[in-house]
This record gives C-alpha cells, structure tokens and sequence, in this order.
C-alpha cells in the first residue's frame, strides 16, 4: 500500500501536473464550445446561384441545376440580376408611368422566359425553335414547366432591385411566384456567405 502511495507521489512529481475532475470538467466545457463555434461557421446545406444571363440555354441550365440541388435535399436560392432580370417579366402584364429609357429598355429586352434566345446558334430565330422543338421530342422539360418545378419545390427567388431601377422595370410586370421577392445585392450576400455551394450563370 505504502509502495502505490509513493509511486502516484512519483507520477505527480514527474509530470508535474494531475488533472482534478474540476479541471476535467472546465476543459470538456471549452471542448464543446469550440465544437459549437465550428458547427456555426460551417455552410449550410445551402446552394445560392446568380442567374445573370437572359440566354435560353443557360437559364434553362440554372433551373436544372437548381431543381436538382433541392431533389438532393438542399435549400436553393436564384438571384436574377441585370440580363436575367427581364426573364421573370410576365408578358401579360403591362406597367405604365415610365420614362423614355424605361420604355426603351422594355421594347428591346426579352418580355418573360419564352422570348429568350440561345446564347450560340440562335441562327435568326431558327436555331432556338429548333432546340425547342428537340427537347419536345426528348421529352425534356420546358423552361416554364421548370419554372413551375422550382415554385413546387420552393426555391426561392430574387430580383435585383438595382437591376430593376435601371432598366426601369416595376414589381408590377413579374411573373406571380411564391414568395418573390425584390431585394438588394446585401440580401443575397448573407444567404451566399451562408451557403455550401455558390455558381454564378
């Protein structure tokens, strides 16, 4: 008995220090706060896209991708901005009350997601109606009924503000989907800084 009491005198005077349970307590305490620090700095299982082209085929390729994401149980969000802007125009609506650039801009950009071209071989129209027409008989999805996908599946949507401002559009000519909303680039920074996936299109 006298020997084990000499021998943990020993271990002590060697290693110089001996945990006590307060100790063990404080440090499993620092451990899990560490261990909840880092559980909030990891992304979410978020993907967050800025659809900036108004191109056929590649906003056709931002609602695949999106649709896609949520399918694998991720939250998504699209942000439309400058030439994917007029994509989301409801071409049964009409604004007034603008000005002449205003007028300008809605005259020559696309009015909703049908009257968007192919970013190559648009060919004055032929090439679009022929992609078109191939995906009919491939049986792929239109970009309306991805669109319609996205609002089923809830991926969330938002419009440039700045964008709007200055091509002077208004909330009135978008199309009706759930949840829209018209927000600024600071808006879409906190969900992307949040997100485990980021792509720009």
């Amino acid at each position: 008995m006298e020997q084990n009491v000499v021998k943990k005198e020993d271990m002590k005077q060697e290693t110089g220090y001996v945990l006590n349970n307060g100790e063990i307590q404080k440090q499993i305490a620092q451990l899990k706060a560490q261990m909840e620090s880092l559980s909030e700095a990891t992304p979410s299982n978020k993907l967050s896209m800025i659809v900036f082209s108004g191109d056929l085929d590649k906003v056709l390729a931002a609602f695949i991708i999106a649709t896609g994401a949520v399918a694998m149980g991720m939250e998504v969000v699209m942000f439309f901005t400058f030439w994917g802007t007029p994509v989301m125009r409801d071409p049964g609506k009409k604004a007034g009350g603008k000005d002449l650039m205003g007028k300008m801009f809605g005259f020559m950009l696309p009015k909703g997601r049908n009257a968007t071209k192919l970013s190559t071989m648009h060919m004055a129209g032929m090439g679009t109606a022929m992609m078109k027409s191939l995906m009919r008989k491939k049986n792929v999805a239109s970009l309306d009924q991805m669109v319609e996908m996205a609002a089923e599946l809830e991926v969330k949507i938002f419009i440039c503000e700045m964008s709007m401002g200055l091509m002077g559009f208004t909330k009135e000519e978008f199309i009706d989907y759930p949840g829209l909303e018209y927000v600024g680039v600071a808006t879409f920074l906190e969900q992307a800084k949040d997100s485990r996936i980021q792509l720009f299109i």
